[in-house]
């Protein structure tokens, strides 16, 4: 199977600045994307930002722009560096490995997921 770690959470200031780092560890041959997501107290989990192993990166409009997501492929670790941090950002922030071969470059037929780290943006 597939681990992921994450780690990097807290409490910050508006306006401050957070770094989370995420390792996949286990029966990996290869990880299509890795990402990461979050849910707010009361809101549905969302996508914030996603990296193909091509380097293609995505971001949720709300924090493109002051986000920065960046993937190792070799080490199968991605963090985001999260700049400018406002209030709505508080959340638990869960890391995902998707599109992930195994042994023999088998498919897990399902994503993976951390357990999740707390950021809280408050004064």
């Amino acid at each position: 199977q597939v681990q992921l770690v994450e780690s990097g959470g807290g409490l910050v200031q508006p306006g401050g600045s957070l770094r989370l780092s995420c390792a996949a560890s286990g029966n990996i041959f290869s990880i299509y994307g890795m990402g990461w997501y979050r849910q707010a107290p009361g809101k549905e989990r969302e996508l914030v930002a996603r990296v193909t192993n091509d380097g293609t990166t995505n971001y949720v409009d709300s924090v493109r722009g002051r986000f920065t997501a960046s993937r190792d492929k070799a080490k199968n670790t991605v963090s985001l560096q999260m700049n400018s941090l406002k209030p709505d950002a508080t959340a638990v922030y869960y890391c995902t490995a998707h599109g992930v071969l195994g042994p023999g470059m088998v498919a897990y037929e399902a994503d993976f997921w951390g357990q999740g780290t707390q950021v809280t943006v408050s004064s």
